[in-house]
């Protein structure tokens, strides 16, 4: 299940890769979507060779694979009840979500940022405080 679920996760990041162009609003409901949800790979896709992560007030830069494992263990530990976004926009080819993330844990607010690179719309920051 493990591998089918890494093959799938590859197949769509070379699919949006290959694709030239990915929208922005699409781009910015997938990864509010995963973070709605806890499904990282609905996030996986937008990840940059670096990706820069604050948890709790700590910011830390991570490999693609990294990060992964590190919103895949946040969600199993937080799994997300509501996603309550209370701002969102554009800004110099970048999109934001800015809202209040309910977990089984408590409550977290959430800045997600996707700035725009060679036509591709990549995760630039993802903010979630207790």
């Amino acid at each position: 299940m493990k591998n089918l679920y890494k093959r799938i996760l590859f197949t769509v990041t070379v699919l949006l890769a290959l694709s030239g162009t990915v929208k922005a609003q699409s781009a910015l409901e997938d990864v509010t979507n995963g973070v709605r949800t806890g499904n990282v790979a609905l996030i996986a896709p937008y990840f940059d060779n670096v990706v820069p992560i604050t948890m709790n007030n700590t910011l830390s830069t991570y490999s693609r694979t990294q990060a992964e494992m590190i919103l895949k263990d946040f969600f199993s530990r937080n799994m997300p009840k509501e996603l309550m976004v209370a701002n969102s926009g554009t800004s110099n080819n970048a999109k934001f979500v800015i809202g209040e993330l309910m977990t089984t844990t408590g409550k977290y607010s959430v800045y997600i940022l996707l700035k725009e690179k060679e036509h591709v719309f990549y995760l630039q920051e993802l903010r979630l405080n207790k």
